[in-house]
């Protein structure tokens, strides 16, 4: 009889201890979700273009709205206004891309 109930007690005691863990974790990945401003996101962005080697974005311009980042003015190819996008769509908080870059014609 003993056994059982000490059996019984070692099984409550793991189930609150991983009930215990279990919502320690989701409060925790709660904390660490962070919004990004617009401001930061455009920051991060003109970043990483001017920063590329093939974008050269230093003349670029960058707007974002509620994650939405618009792209407009002009590369010298077609690879530079992919990447441009691709490149954008990667900085955290960016939520969707609006390409308007064009390719300058030589």
């Amino acid at each position: 009889m003993k056994t059982l109930s000490l059996h019984r007690i070692l099984f409550f005691v793991l189930v609150l201890s991983l009930t215990f863990a279990a919502s320690r974790d989701v409060a925790f990945s709660a904390q660490r979700t962070r919004t990004f401003t617009d401001d930061e996101i455009v920051d991060q962005v003109r970043l990483k273009l001017s920063s590329d080697s093939i974008v050269k974005g230093g003349a670029l311009q960058v707007d974002c709205k509620q994650g939405v980042v618009s792209l407009s003015g002009s590369v010298e190819t077609d690879k530079a206004r992919a990447r441009a996008e691709r490149l954008a769509r990667k900085v955290k908080g960016v939520k969707q891309v609006v390409n308007r870059l064009t390719v300058r014609v030589h």
